[in-house]
């Protein structure tokens, strides 16, 4: 798969799919990383790989007419695939219909708890703290119009500690992130899986 990454932040995760297909663990291959963002740090790490790193703004144009950005930007780099790894923005129907069951995206809670609109970031991790669970995780999962609630590919658990705060729960949860969302690649790349309704069952 020819694969588009969408960032906002740091790009820890987007690092770990562009290494995995380095290293050939996939065998899709990163073709363009877009962000909403004009400073954030994945743009200069994608560059770092000799990956094009695009900002696009967000300036005067509606949700749709910058998904419609977004999408020509994917098409001219061939992209049929696309991962949204910390990408803060919630996609229209436009570019979801487009790539219907070809968008994924990592949450870092164990979906559907600590989920949706507002739920992103250090949110996820103090909610998950103030509610009491003793386990929290990551979760990999479809995009569709129910945000958040698309059909779950992958879910990684770790406990919660008794003197977590958000940050070290993050640390804790982000390698996982990077795992199941490599892990997620190389299962939808090989066919692996199919999605019944809610559901997605390996082959």
């Amino acid at each position: 798969m020819n694969i588009g990454i969408l960032v906002s932040g740091r790009g820890t995760n987007m690092e770990s799919i562009i290494e995995a297909s380095e290293n050939e663990i996939i065998k899709s291959k990163v073709k363009v990383v877009i962000s909403n963002k004009k400073n954030a740090l994945a743009l200069e790490k994608a560059k770092n790989h000799g990956i094009p790193a695009i900002f696009i703004s967000s300036h005067n144009l509606s949700d749709s007419e910058y998904d419609e950005r977004i999408i020509e930007t994917l098409d001219e780099y061939n992209v049929d695939f696309i991962v949204l790894a910390g990408y803060l923005k919630i996609l229209t129907k436009k570019i979801i219909e487009r790539y219907r069951n070809r968008i994924i995206n990592v949450h870092p809670s164990l979906l559907p708890c600590f989920g949706g609109k507002g739920y992103y970031g250090e949110k996820v991790h103090m909610a998950v703290l103030e509610s009491g669970m003793r386990f929290s995780g990551c979760t990999v999962h479809f995009v569709t119009n129910d945000i958040d609630g698309g059909p779950i590919i992958i879910q990684k658990c770790v406990p919660v500690m008794d003197d977590d705060d958000t940050e070290t729960l993050a640390e804790r949860i982000l390698p996982h992130e990077h795992e199941s969302l490599i892990e997620a690649i190389s299962l939808i790349e090989n066919n692996s899986i199919e999605i019944r309704g809610k559901r997605v069952i390996r082959k």
